[in-house]
C-alpha cells in the first residue's frame, strides 16, 4: 500500500448504516468541500460529492451489519483528494473492476461511475478492525480545478428517453445519472 504524506486538511466521521447516513455523509462531504474553497457548484465539489454518494449507499447497501456504522474521511494531501468508506463487512468485497451492467438494470453502475471519476480507487483491509476501506482518489489543480473532470452534462446531452436524465457515457470523461 503507498505511503501517503500527512494531510493538508481532514474530515472525519461515522455515520449510521442507513439510508440517511449515506444522504448525511454526502451532504457533509460537499459542505467541507465548501469550506476549504470548492464551492457547491465546481467540478471538484460535484465529483467528490458524487463518489462519496456511491460509496456510501454500497456501504450501507453491501457492507451492512446490525448495530454497525460506516466511517468517511476525506483528506487533501499535495493536490490529491482521497475520499474513504470503511464498514465492517469484510467477506463482501467489491469486484475489482466493475462489471459490465445490463442497460436495463436500475443498479449496478456505482463503481462503473466511481472508476469513470477517480482518478485511482480500490479497497483495502480495515487495519485495526474486521472489514474494508473503498477509496478514491482525485488528483487537483492547485487553484481547485480538476485536471481531467466534467461532472455536469451540458443540456443537450440529455436523453429525452429516459424522461430527461442524462445518458451515461464511459467513453467520455462526462458521466452522470441519477440517484
Amino acid at each position: 500500500m503507498p505511503q501517503h504524506s500527512a494531510p493538508e486538511r481532514e474530515f472525519t466521521m461515522r455515520f449510521t448504516s442507513t439510508p440517511r447516513g449515506a444522504r448525511l455523509a454526502r451532504r457533509l462531504v460537499s459542505h467541507r468541500l465548501d469550506d476549504w474553497g470548492h464551492p457547491y457548484t465546481t467540478p471538484v465539489n460535484e465529483t467528490l460529492t458524487l463518489i462519496t454518494a456511491e460509496l456510501s449507499a454500497n456501504a450501507v447497501r453491501h457492507g451492512h451489519v446490525p448495530g454497525r456504522d460506516f466511517h468517511v474521511q476525506l483528506t487533501l494531501a499535495e493536490d490529491t483528494f482521497r475520499i474513504e468508506v470503511t464498514d465492517t463487512r469484510a467477506e463482501k468485497q467489491p469486484p475489482t473492476s466493475p462489471p459490465a451492467t445490463d442497460s436495463l438494470s436500475e443498479s449496478g453502475r456505482g463503481l462503473l461511475l466511481v472508476a469513470a471519476l477517480a482518478d485511482d480507487w480500490g479497497v483495502s483491509a480495515r487495519r485495526t478492525a474486521p472489514g474494508k476501506t473503498v477509496w478514491a482518489e482525485l488528483h487537483v489543480r492547485t487553484k481547485g480545478h480538476p485536471l481531467t473532470h466534467q461532472v455536469a452534462p451540458e443540456p443537450t446531452e440529455l436523453d429525452p428517453s429516459r424522461g430527461g436524465c442524462p445518458s451515461i457515457s464511459t467513453s467520455s470523461s462526462t458521466v452522470w445519472t441519477p440517484f
